[in-house]
């Protein structure tokens, strides 16, 4: 089977989202889509950033930049004052809405440039729904930057399927090789394990979409799964569903910021469960603090929780339901879901004192709470 790519040369601005909804101002240059018998497999976009907002990118691992899976720089450093260029992948399940608008790259382009000026709040314009090739950057010495782990291996192909087992073993061994070469003297244990949980997580990822795109129907047409969907429509939240999952994915604006949520639907074990994804996530330095910060939060909470995942620092609080026995109705979602919001949207201001301002855990629960 060959792949036959497209390649459209653009001199556009785009505007992304970062995980907080925030505007994201980017310039974008070339725009690529990759189609597979006569299936589309990839979507690329090489995007111009400045120093400074490439720092934003850099320091919130945004386009799914986290340090496990970067390669190390193949020359020097970035220098502060010369532009940077980054090529991204928009992540396989994300791709039937290119589909659906787009026939060939041309269109594709035009559909993506309008979608920043007339729908901002698409999914398509989601950093966290692209994932980093490489970053770069052109020095009168010589290009230096850095690639990712997803540069040796297709993402949508994975996700299908379609990538054998000694393909993904090649792919890790090359990109280790090259890590491995850049870092030998600073090689540690913890980085390699660091490095491998990372992989290890997305490909549980692209296991996940995988199976439930084999179990088909069955997976998303369950009695819960409709009285999830009736409710957010009959609510009137703008969503769209992952594709091959029973998830939802949406954004929700509060009184104190504005941040990701996600819906979800364990049909086999009649679950129904919601989730507020905090627009940061806690730096290395701060995990401890937010931990604390997060146990002080759910004492005497009564419906959901905060957590923390230490591995990526992201805060999130979850409210879910059981109706194993039961039916789960729009009541019940309606609970769920604003009590949810409700408490990130209280809680998000102690977070980033927490983060940012360096107060002490306790005496931003006790402004919360007073």
């Amino acid at each position: 089977m060959n792949a036959k790519t497209e390649n459209y040369q653009l001199d556009s601005e785009l505007t992304l989202r970062d995980r907080a909804q925030s505007p994201l101002t980017v310039r974008a240059i070339a725009l690529s889509l990759t189609k597979q018998d006569d299936q589309l497999i990839e979507c690329r976009l090489t995007l111009i950033v400045n120093p400074e907002l490439y720092n934003h990118i850099d320091t919130d691992a945004l386009f799914n930049l986290k340090p496990e899976v970067r390669g190390s720089f193949c020359a020097g450093k970035f220098q502060p004052e010369l532009d940077i260029k980054i090529e991204i992948s928009l992540k396989p399940d994300s791709l039937p809405h290119l589909v659906e608008r787009a026939a060939d790259v041309n269109e594709a382009a035009n559909y993506i440039l309008n979608l920043s000026q007339e729908q901002p709040d698409h999914p398509l314009l989601y950093t966290e729904n692209w994932l980093g090739l490489s970053v770069k950057q052109q020095q009168e010495s010589g290009e230096t930057g850095y690639s990712t782990f997803w540069a040796y291996i297709n993402p949508s192909a994975l996700a299908n399927g379609e990538t054998s087992s000694e393909e993904i073993g090649d792919a890790i061994a090359n990109f280790f090789k090259e890590w491995t070469e850049a870092n030998l003297s600073e090689m540690t244990q913890n980085a390699t394990n660091d490095i491998l949980e990372g992989i290890v997580d997305f490909f549980q990822e692209m296991a996940d979409v995988t199976i439930d795109a084999i179990a088909g129907v069955a997976t998303s047409s369950g009695q819960i799964f409709e009285e999830m969907v009736n409710f957010f429509k009959e609510d009137e939240w703008p969503f769209y569903q992952i594709k091959g999952q029973p998830v939802l994915q949406m954004a929700f604006q509060g009184e104190n910021g504005k941040w990701t949520c996600y819906a979800k639907v364990r049909e086999k074990q009649e679950q129904f469960v919601f989730y507020s994804v905090c627009p940061v996530n806690a730096p290395e330095n701060k995990r401890m603090a937010i931990a604390e910060f997060i146990t002080r939060a759910n004492s005497g909470t009564i419906v959901g929780n905060f957590e923390l995942d230490f591995a990526d620092g992201e805060i999130r609080y979850k409210t879910s339901i059981d109706v194993e026995g039961d039916r789960l109705s729009s009541a019940l979602i309606k609970q769920m879901v604003y009590a949810n919001v409700t408490m990130m949207d209280e809680y998000l201001p102690g977070i980033m004192s927490v983060i940012y301002s360096d107060v002490s855990p306790a005496d931003a629960i006790a402004q919360i709470e007073e």
